[in-house]
Parts: C-alpha cells; structure tokens; sequence
C-alpha cells in the first residue's frame, strides 16, 4: 500500500482541498467509491496490457477468522496464515496462467485481465474538499482492515502536509510545477496582445496539461514525462472530442469568491461550479458539454 501527496492547497476561508495518489489492493476499490464527495481517476485494467499486470506483486491479506457479521477480530494462527496464504498464491497462480495463455491466444485484455483483480493492485488519484465523514467510517473497528490501514496512511499524509494558500483566480494543479509555469509563459509570451494577459493564456495550458496528466493514470501513473504536444494531444481526446471525458477535470480548482453567511452556510458567487467540492470551483464545470443532461 502506498499514499503520495500530489498537491495541497487552502482558501482564504480554510477549506482545504487535497490530492492524492493512492495505490491498495484492488479488492476495495468498490468501497472507495462509494464516497461520492471524491473525484478520483484509476488505473484500469481495460487499458493496462496483460503483460504488465502479470509482472506485478501478489497482494495477500492477513486472514481473520471467520464469525457472524462483516467483520473479524481474530487473526488466524501462523500456521493458518502460512497455509492460507500458499493456497492464495496457488490460486493466483492458476488464474495468471489463464490469463498468459488468453492473451498469447489474442484475447482481449479488457476481458483477459478480470481474473488478476481479485489479487492485485490498483493505482487511484482522489481529490476531496471533505474528508471528515470519511476518516470516521474508515478509520474504524468496522472497516475492512485494509480499509483501515489505507485510511490511516491517508490521514497521516495529511498531518504531515502543509497545504499552499490559495486566493481566488489561483489553482490547485496536481502534477504541475514551477518549471512548468516558466515553461506556459514562454510558450505563450509572444501571443500576448491587447487585452489578453499571458497569465490567463498560461493558465489554460497548465490546465490542460494536469488535466491529462490525471488522466495517464488509467495506464500508468504520472512519471515525470512531460511532452508537452503529447499532454496537449491526450487532453484533447479526452475533453475536446464529443462526448466528453471530463472525470480527469474534476482534479483542478480553484477558491470560490465568499458572499457571505446565513443560516443555511457559507454563500458563494458560483455554488453551482463546485461539483462535489466545497467552496471551490471545479475545472470540470467551467468546460463546455462537460456532461449530457437526461
């Protein structure tokens, strides 16, 4: 299991809004996504090649003891966890072996990769205005244990982070750095005209190009390779081309500008530009045709 920071980021009224790269046994992921209040983008097993997956680790729980209800709090003896975990690995075993000779036999891997997943990992980006309700029905006696030590190792990267303070007109850019800007501006600097400002020319390049760096994750997580026309290419097909993929444009925000306060909460200027956030405006809701309505 792995947690990674990828961007931090707080209002002028102390929302934070937070990203991160996750990566746990792929057994869980339904349950990650029942939390509605998170944009999120995965790897996905329709469009990583079989070849790939066949390499990776084994993951192999600690197995509970079995009793009435959906959990256990008795760990199997080591001998039963040593049994147990062979005869996991044997059964891995004969599902990877199915799946080498479908794929060698044309298969494709949107069907040929299904039986790793029961074992195997995935590659998760989650970005969340609200994480509270979360962190108290996961961190919990009454989590999937795994759930729990994910949760936790989440909660700790969040300790540890000292998010960047953001004002209005500012973004929150997973994946996106300083040479980055310098390299926005200068592409942008001799187009700058008029009542054009190269800020706001910049600003739409580096949002494109986090939105397709968001998106790599379905195949591989972000690596650090940063081709530009690649970036520009890939943001196309996803949010230019019809119908559009926006779900990798949910990652970007910017604040929202406060109104004021009355009894029902905080009153903004474009509460219907937060998506699933709070307080912040989404990149998402900014784009044309960004979902079909009916």
């Amino acid at each position: 299991m792995e947690v990674k920071m990828i961007a931090d980021s707080i209002s002028p009224q102390g929302i934070r809004i937070t990203t991160m790269h996750l990566r746990y046994w792929r057994a869980i992921h339904s349950e990650l996504m029942t939390h509605r209040v998170f944009s999120r983008n995965a790897r996905s097993s329709r469009a990583v090649p079989s070849r790939v997956l066949l390499t990776e680790p084994i993951f192999i729980p600690q197995f509970g003891i079995n009793k009435p209800g959906m959990q256990s709090d008795i760990l199997a003896s080591p001998e039963l966890q040593a049994k147990w975990s062979r005869e996991w690995q044997d059964l891995a075993a004969i599902c990877r072996d199915h799946v080498e000779r479908w794929s060698e036999e044309g298969m494709h891997k949107q069907h040929a990769n299904r039986p790793l997943e029961w074992f195997g990992w995935i590659d998760v980006l989650v970005t969340a205005t609200c994480w509270k309700n979360f962190f108290a029905l996961r961190i919990s006696e009454y989590a999937q244990p795994e759930f729990d030590d994910l949760a936790k190792a989440m909660r700790g990267a969040m300790a540890v982070s000292t998010p960047a303070l953001l004002q209005p007109g500012q973004w929150h850019l997973p994946y996106i750095t300083q040479a980055d800007w310098d390299q926005a501006f200068s592409r942008n600097e001799s187009q700058c005209r008029g009542s054009i400002h190269p800020y706001e020319l910049a600003l739409g390049d580096v949002q494109r190009i986090s939105t397709a760096r968001c998106a790599r994750l379905s195949y591989r997580p972000f690596d650090g390779n940063a081709d530009y026309e690649a970036e520009v290419a890939r943001y196309e097909k996803l949010v230019v081309s019809q119908p559009v993929h926006a779900s990798p444009a949910e990652h970007q925000a910017t604040p929202d500008h406060l109104i004021g306060e009355s009894d029902e909460g905080l009153e903004w200027v474009w509460p219907k530009k937060h998506g699933n956030f709070r307080g912040w405006i989404q990149y998402r809701k900014t784009l044309p045709n960004e979902a079909l309505e009916g």
